[in-house]
């Protein structure tokens, strides 16, 4: 009760000041009379006994403060008083206050910017039940399918092994299967005759039961949805294609929906946070596994253990440690990998399956192929705009230095009233608080922005990835333990110094320069000097990536070709001879278009991964060693022509290259010398399905071609083999055009000839294939460019700094300076004077940046392409530079030193 008392007459004292004033006053003069009258009984007058208590216990006021000060409403009190106190003296002084808390929102807003990107891709929890309970298999590194036994780190299963661990796992409470693959059919909705793309994920029937994730509108997957192949055609809808597509109608529940000649029941909405399990990606609609096989393309894998394309999520039980789970799967795992082995494994097999296992990693943050490739640039990122805080707030407390030198006199007189030193250093830090929270205020309105930016230059494609870079509650800890620790880091040392003041001499009038000749004015300017040049120089090694990047040698013709993506699947068409037909018609009657130099289907293009198997020439032993792994495309006759790729020896595939042909191969310059070296390779066999394949079905090698880059800029050169689609009919993905001219009369073009041989084929795309380089290096040039800006940021902060010491310097020596002019001095050489102070500096900070630079560029070895971390040319540039651009800084107050008037100066006092 005494804490509830204290707390209730705390905020009586707050709330109802004058009434306890009154009251005090009456109980302290009640008590007053009290001693008084104690005196009298003993002697005293009542003129000697009043004077006698008040020498014994003070008067009045004095009794009242001591009892204030005891009580926690006081220290309430007097922090407001402080508040209120700071606001003025910075309303006092509108432009200091407008560049602090401007350079404080730069500050905290990129600081903020960065770390919201980062926190969507790396850091934020799934929206699902309990998310530290989940575990993923693997890594998630890959996508795709894989069909070779287990030799390594696995990444990837096939559907009997996810369905050995749901049966045989006592580790887990619920296991989940996730396609790799993502697909796109083009369907109709409802009685619409319309096509329209449909963003699909499969996955299997436990998937949103093992989340934890219940339907808003209807019902999600059970486990019946998934047990019989094709049949259960349902699907559950994401909320945001609920509200885009059906404009949040509840009738969604049962509305049919066309794909390919299969027609789905969508039976259930999932809540508005749900996304999915993979960041930067959010599905329309999820369909069971068990309707893999008519969901176009049409995979067959259900059934087969060597198809291996499916992420395992599991939910661990909670009494189970990650590494039991480990232990437990990879037991189950090694019998799998005997039974695809066979009953005569070869000895590479064993020896593969001995070294091969599965490592479970947490998956409370989900899959996210954006987190392998922005995690490293992110964090380099972070790093950099921490730097920049710790310039503005070097900056910062250079400017408050300089205030505190200019209220000497005032903090003397305060002091030599009463107040303590730690009373004036809380004043002195309630400013600094307070210019933080305006420049944290200003920098999340700033953040908010610059996260959307962020956004939008992290996304490869022209619709920006569904990724939420709002505040979220682990955001709003990092601004508010950002906005305590600036005012400590710029605002403490300058009021440490303050406090220490001189009382007598700083109560007399005159000028003081002992801001200017303060080492901690000094040390402060060298390390913004020295910290953004470490910015300087690791831009400039980012800037210098990306230019050897863009320069790189792809091998291919970028330039003036387009890339639509055919997806004749959702129509029914099946991959056999019709297909065939249907992509050579398209290139004949494309190919006639005018100012279209050349037309052709191919599997891939560039950066949209690769089809990789082992290759084996017919004399090569089973136990041959070595790396085998070729990276295989499909192609139409006109690909070489269409992208541009220089044919070095023999032919390109024709007419003759059919079915019934014997099965050929165009190969590129790697695979031939690594497979046929020395001797000519045409002509020439290999095999694709093991070493013991038979010889009819060998791959007879008729062309070669120049390398090319295949899946990123910074790949190194692999063999690789073109196979034509005329003799394998297989779905190809996207359609390349080579044109002169005008690029949208092209692509118009191009669409109606295509509706022209099947007015129902959906045709997408018709992006550039220039625009697909440019993308496979989004995460570089989102780390050059923000690196760039950050440090030319810190760089004019530095700058600033250098030009507001020497400003400061020359206005405080303006005395010194007219009577050197007095005696003689000429413009040159006072020039010089100021000049010197500020190289000094300069030189100072850049040698204490290339140390810095030295030991952090080495963490930046991963991030750079055809630069060293320790790059001599950039170092001695960016060296250059900053002390030039710091002379310039310290010209302007020095030139103002020029034309000082002697006989002004002389009495500046």
């Amino acid at each position: 009760m005494s804490f509830l008392r204290n707390i209730t007459a705390g905020l009586r004292s707050l709330f109802r000041k004058e009434q306890v004033d009154r009251d005090l006053d009456e109980e302290l003069r009640a008590y007053q009379e009290m001693a008084t009258e104690e005196k009298i009984k003993q002697g005293m007058s009542r003129k000697e006994a009043l004077r006698e208590v008040r020498l014994e216990r003070g008067g009045l006021e004095l009794a009242k403060e001591v009892v204030r000060s005891g009580s926690w409403e006081s220290f309430v009190e007097t922090c407001w008083q402080d508040l209120r106190f700071a606001a003025r003296m910075l309303r006092k002084s509108p432009s200091f206050t407008a560049v602090a808390v401007l350079t404080l929102a730069l500050g905290i807003g990129a600081n903020t910017a960065i770390f919201s990107l980062l926190n969507a891709v790396l850091l934020r929890n799934l929206p699902v039940k309990n998310p530290t309970q989940l575990v993923l298999f693997g890594e998630g590194k890959w996508g795709g399918i894989m069909d070779e036994l287990p030799n390594r780190s696995w990444q990837l299963f096939s559907f009997p092994f996810y369905r050995q661990v749901q049966r045989d796992s006592s580790v887990f409470s619920d296991v989940t299967a996730i396609s790799s693959m993502s697909s796109a059919p083009h369907g109709t909705i409802g009685d619409s005759a319309e096509t329209e793309e449909i963003y699909a994920h499969l996955v299997s029937g436990t998937f949103f039961s093992t989340l934890g994730v219940n339907a808003i509108l209807g019902r999600t997957f059970a486990e019946d949805d998934d047990r019989i192949p094709g049949g259960s055609p349902v699907a559950v809808a994401s909320y945001a294609w609920w509200k885009r597509r059906f404009g949040g109608a509840p009738s969604i529940i049962g509305e049919k929906m066309s794909i390919g000649s299969t027609v789905y029941t969508i039976i259930g909405v999932t809540p508005q946070e749900f996304f999915g399990t993979t960041v930067g990606e959010s599905p329309d609609v999820w369909i069971p596994l068990a309707m893999e096989e008519v969901l176009p393309p049409g995979w067959k894998g259900l059934n087969d253990k060597m198809f291996q394309s499916l992420y395992i999520i599991a939910r661990r039980r909670s009494e189970v440690s990650i590494e039991q789970a480990q232990t437990n799967v990879n037991v189950l795992f090694k019998q799998a990998a005997l039974e695809m082995a066979g009953s005569q494994p070869t000895k590479k097999h064993l020896d593969g399956m001995q070294h091969a296992f599965i490592k479970l990693t947490p998956a409370a943050s989900g899959l996210s192929r954006l987190r392998v490739q922005f995690s490293q640039p992110l964090r380099a990122l972070m790093a950099a705009v921490g730097l920049v805080l710790l310039i503005a707030c070097a900056n910062i407390a250079n400017l408050l230095l300089a205030r505190a030198t200019n209220r000497q006199r005032e903090i003397a007189v305060r002091m030599s009233m009463g107040a303590g030193r730690g009373r004036v250093i809380r004043q002195l830090l309630t400013e600094s608080f307070i210019l933080a929270m305006l420049g944290a205020v200003l920098g999340i309105a700033l953040a908010s922005w610059a996260s959307k930016l962020l956004l939008v230059m992290v996304s490869s494609g022209p619709e920006t990835i569904p990724v939420d870079v709002g505040l979220d509650s682990r955001v709003l800890v990092f601004v508010v333990l950002v906005s305590l620790a600036t005012p400590l880091l710029f605002g403490m040392a300058p009021a440490w110094r303050a406090a220490r003041v001189e009382l007598n001499s700083s109560l007399k009038q005159g000028r003081n320069i002992a801001a200017v000749n303060s080492p901690l004015a000094r040390a402060l300017v060298v390390g913004q000097v020295a910290l953004s040049l470490v910015l300087l120089i690791g831009a400039g090694l980012f800037l210098r990536t990306i230019v050897n990047l863009i320069n790189v040698d792809i091998g291919f013709d970028k330039h003036n070709v387009l890339v639509f993506g055919i997806e004749p699947a959702s129509l029914g068409y099946k991959e056999d001879s019709r297909l065939t037909r249907l992509y050579e018609e398209i290139e004949r009657r494309v190919s006639a278009i005018p100012g279209v130099r050349a037309a052709s289907f191919s599997f891939f293009t560039f950066n949209q991964g690769a089809w990789s198997e082992d290759a084996w020439t017919p004399e090569e032993s089973p136990e041959a060693k070595g790396n085998r792994e070729v990276v295989y495309n499909k192609i139409g006759k006109g690909f070489f022509s269409a992208m541009g790729l220089k044919l070095l020896a023999g032919r390109t595939f024709d007419r003759q290259d059919n079915e019934n042909s014997p099965k050929v191969a165009v190969i590129n310059e790697t695979m031939a010398r690594l497979f046929f070296p020395n001797e000519s390779p045409l002509g020439r066999r290999f095999r694709m399905d093991g070493p013991d394949a038979k010889p009819e079905n060998d791959r007879i090698v008729v062309g070669v071609v120049r390398d090319a880059k295949y899946m990123a800029l910074k790949e190194r050169p692999w063999p690789a083999a073109y196979l034509p689609y005329s003799q394998e009919p297989r779905y190809l993905w996207n359609f390349e055009v080579r044109y002169l001219g005008d690029a949208g009369y092209t692509a118009a073009a191009v669409r109606q000839v295509i509706h022209d041989v099947d007015s129902r084929l959906p045709v997408t795309g018709a992006g550039t294939l220039a625009e697909q380089v440019d993308r496979s290096v989004v995460d570089q040039r989102l780390t050059a460019q923000l690196s760039s800006f950050f440090s030319l940021a810190a760089l004019f902060l530095a700058c600033m700094g250098i030009y507001g010491l020497m400003s400061y310097a020359v206005v405080h020596r303006t005395n010194e300076i007219g009577i050197r002019a007095a005696f003689g001095a000429q413009p040159g050489q006072i020039l010089r004077l100021i000049l010197r102070q500020g190289f000094v500096l300069a030189v100072l900070g850049v040698v204490v940046g290339i140390g810095l630079a030295f030991v952090f560029t080495r963490f930046l070895g991963s991030l750079l392409f055809g630069v060293q971390p320790i790059d001599p040319l950039t170092f001695i540039g960016v060296a250059l530079l900053l002390t030039l651009i710091a002379l310039a800084a310290c010209y302007i107050p020095a030139r103002r030193a020029t034309r000082v008037d002697p006989i002004v100066a002389l009495r500046y006092e």
